[in-house]
């Protein structure tokens, strides 16, 4: 099989798709004969007779058939490699790998990442979802190219383009306490109810406490989403970020329990990668998109909602 030439097989291919081998020739700007002598040989190379040539129009065999279909595979798979090798002679990335937040509003930075790599078909977007400090221990171990997630502006390991501001708020479902509350109401009196928590995804955990009352029952959950579904059941109660509970607040199927003892914080949201580190032109390309791009701020009585603009 190592003597089987790529320029027989796409003159077979060729003629398989086209329906003879004058058309076949046009397509591959080759004589007609060359394209009949290249299928020739590779018949005899085979042992098969891939096409019948009895009828007015060559038609493919049974055998025909069947090794077009592993040709076509076989061709597509090549003009893959060559472009693989085209990208790395041109320094474009084959790969980018970004990393999502908790934190991340998902609908409009996944609307901005599918236009911006429409543009950029050869390269393969690897998207992945981290929560607390997973992103940035990504980014770190050189698992990530950009990540999404709360800014640490004094780190000097990372560069950052801001995005968006938004208000972690404590909330409670309606019902949910068996007491009056007021904005006064203290941890101690929210002890004895299950508090919700992300799960930190990161390897090598951080010891930062994300709003964490001692001596309270935890549960944990993977993600911003499950969270909010655990605590509209009245299973637990949390921190969430305002964009997400927006409508909840409104129509009072959530109450916000902010107040002194709990202020929450409000967490900037950006676009973060290594500084000093070595960026390929799609990753630069995408840098540069994420600096002009500014989502609207659309500002809510508890924080503020990141969108689309």
């Amino acid at each position: 099989m190592d003597r089987i030439k790529l320029h027989d097989l796409r003159c077979f291919d060729a003629v398989a798709t086209k329906g003879s081998f004058q058309a076949a020739g046009a397509a591959l700007n080759r004589s007609h004969p060359s394209v009949f002598a290249a299928v020739a040989r590779l018949e005899q190379q085979l042992g098969l007779t891939l096409f019948d040539r009895s009828g007015y129009r060559v038609g493919l065999t049974e055998a025909g058939r069947t090794f077009h279909a592993r040709v076509q595979v076989t061709l597509r798979e090549l003009d893959l490699l060559q472009t693989y090798a085209d990208q790395l002679v041109s320094g474009e990335e084959v790969v980018l790998r970004v990393v999502i937040g908790d934190l991340c509003p998902r609908p409009p930075v996944l609307q901005m990442l599918s236009g911006f790599f429409a543009k950029y078909p050869n390269t393969r977007l690897h998207l992945e979802y981290e929560a607390i400090g997973g992103p940035l221990e990504r980014l770190i171990d050189d698992d990530a190219d950009l990540v999404f997630h709360r800014a640490d502006p004094s780190d000097p390991r990372f560069e950052q383009i801001e995005l968006a501001t938004t208000a972690m708020v404590p909330v409670v479902a309606r019902g949910f306490l068996p007491f009056a509350w007021t904005k006064r109401i203290t941890p101690e009196q929210m002890r004895p109810f299950t508090q919700c928590v992300i799960r930190d995804s990161a390897r090598r955990s951080s010891p930062e406490n994300f709003f964490l009352i001692d001596g309270a029952h935890q549960c944990s959950v993977p993600d911003q989403m499950m969270k909010k579904e655990l605590i509209l059941h009245r299973l637990a109660w949390g921190h969430l970020p305002a964009w997400l509970i927006e409508d909840e607040l409104r129509d009072g199927r959530l109450i916000s329990i902010a107040g002194p003892n709990f202020p929450g914080r409000e967490e900037t949201l950006a676009a973060v990668r290594r500084r000093h580190h070595a960026h390929g032109p799609v990753a630069e390309a995408l840098w540069l998109h994420l600096a002009d791009w500014r989502p609207a701020r659309r500002a809510a009585r508890t924080g503020r909602r990141l969108r689309k603009a």
